[in-house]
């Protein structure tokens, strides 16, 4: 078994935008280096001043360097025999891949990762970046951040491993392939430690920052969901290598789960999550009677000295949330401005509407579906107090929405406290902030609850 220890220079840490200014491979049997290489590359672009900074690696002396294009067969031919191996594998692996097949070159290599083969060989040790990793074990660096250096540095390091612990290495079978997709910090027995279970969680990065906060029915299958793609995804490459540990939260419910993503997003916010918001143009939901005296509905942009029965951040929420309601409630498509059609709504010709739109439907009939929706609209502006299932088995968790906001939650087991009224909940509900797009999650749960979900209604 043979392996080609590699180490790229770049003037970037994303492949698909960056180029490759220098690499250096060595072809390494376990025991010594078989075989070197090494060139510097024209990037065919402008190094950042930043990255000469770096690694000393300037555009004039790549000038006269040979292109990728001009190296590909050779690279090609040098690489595909061997297993892969990288500090930081993905880094340099995703480089390479995305260069070669940009000439036309398809590769695809089996991978392994000195700094996750040292935290196994080696643990406890202060870091594992290779600088610091070489030091600690007395391993010296020739020209650190160039990539003959590193690379001959990796080789001594990847020699030591396969001293210590050749299992780590010669182990390459179908368990190997199962966590190929780990981030290189993350271990194998941390990963099978995950819960399966609905919650929110946290990428951390090696001082315990958040990087990243995600929701999930299954928080261990969603984790493989994150980087299994990891090598097409410049972002969720970067976030693989920062990333050290995960902290979870369960919530036993998805409408849970949404709703603390949100209040962790807009508490820390996490370099990798996208920034949430608001639409400048609303939706509202009118109403208002015709001279038959039934009610009729329109969805139209927001106006100000127009009050909306709801509002909605885009169209599309508007008449999804409203489709649903019309249906449920039983009100013609037609007077609900559904359909727009000469006569009687389509519904009343295939049988399943009661004729409103025709007059067929006694007005005092139809206006009770339509009191009975207006009190579920008001119940939004009002305040709801959710049951849903807990964390556990004989856990319950208690929600608070006011005025269509998500404010407070509580988790309580109901044979240690027993909760006869909506107002002996207020001292166990943890407060939070308000925030206004915690409406657009409730608005879209709500319909989908069953009755015994609602606690209590108070209404606004």
């Amino acid at each position: 078994m043979t392996f080609a220890i590699v180490d790229i220079e770049t003037t970037g840490s994303h492949a698909h935008a960056g180029a490759i200014t220098e690499i250096a491979i060595l072809i390494h049997d376990g025991q010594q280096v078989l075989e070197t290489f090494q060139t510097l590359v024209n990037p065919e672009r402008p190094i950042p001043h930043f990255i000469t900074g770096l690694t000393g690696i300037d555009n004039q002396m790549v000038a006269d360097a040979p292109t990728l294009r001009e190296l590909a067969p050779k690279l090609h031919a040098l690489l595909a025999p061997h297993t892969f191996v990288a500090h930081n594998v993905n880094f340099d692996y995703t480089f390479l891949k995305v260069a070669l097949e940009r000439e036309g070159f398809s590769w695809q290599a089996q991978r392994l990762c000195t700094v996750r083969l040292a935290r196994k060989a080696f643990p406890g040790l202060r870091s594992y970046s290779l600088g610091r990793l070489c030091e600690q074990l007395g391993i010296p660096i020739a020209a650190r951040h160039r990539a003959f250096g590193d690379a001959e540095a990796t080789a001594v390091l990847f020699g030591r491993i396969f001293q210590q612990a050749p299992e780590l290495i010669l182990g390459t079978g179908k368990k190997k392939k199962q966590y190929a997709f780990l981030p290189p910090n993350f271990s194998p027995e941390r990963f099978e430690a995950l819960p399966e279970e609905t919650g929110i969680y946290y990428f951390l990065n090696a001082k315990g920052d958040i990087l990243y906060i995600g929701k999930a029915l299954n928080i261990k299958k969603r984790f493989q969901q994150h980087f299994a793609s990891a090598q097409k995804d410049p972002g969720k490459l970067a976030l693989a290598a920062d990333l050290h540990d995960v902290a979870v939260e369960l919530t036993g419910s998805e409408l849970l789960a949404y709703l603390l993503e949100l209040q962790g997003i807009k508490k820390h916010w996490p370099p990798f999550n996208a920034a949430l918001k608001r639409p400048v143009q609303q939706w509202g939901l009118y109403r208002y009677q015709d001279h038959l005296g039934y009610s009729r509905f329109s969805v139209a942009k927001a106006k100000k000295g127009f009050e909306a029965l709801l509002l909605f951040d885009s169209h599309s929420e508007a008449w999804s949330f409203w489709k649903k309601a019309v249906q449920d409630f039983g009100l013609c498509p037609k007077l609900s401005g559904v359909q727009k059609t000469p006569a009687a709504c389509y519904d009343r010709q295939a049988g399943s509407c009661a004729g409103a739109c025709e007059g067929a439907e006694p007005v005092a009939i139809y206006e009770e579906k339509v009191f009975a929706l207006l009190q579920r609209i008001q119940s939004l502006k009002g305040q709801l107090l959710l049951q849903l299932p807990g964390r556990k088995a004989r856990e319950q968790a208690f929600i608070r929405v006011e005025n269509g906001c998500f404010t407070g939650y509580a988790f309580l087991n109901p044979e240690e406290v027993q909760i006869q009224a909506p107002e002996e909940l207020s001292s166990y509900l943890q407060a939070v902030p308000a925030y206004p797009e915690s409406g657009y999650i409730m608005r879209s749960f709500l319909p989908k609850l069953p009755p015994k979900a609602f606690f209590h209604v108070s209404i606004g």
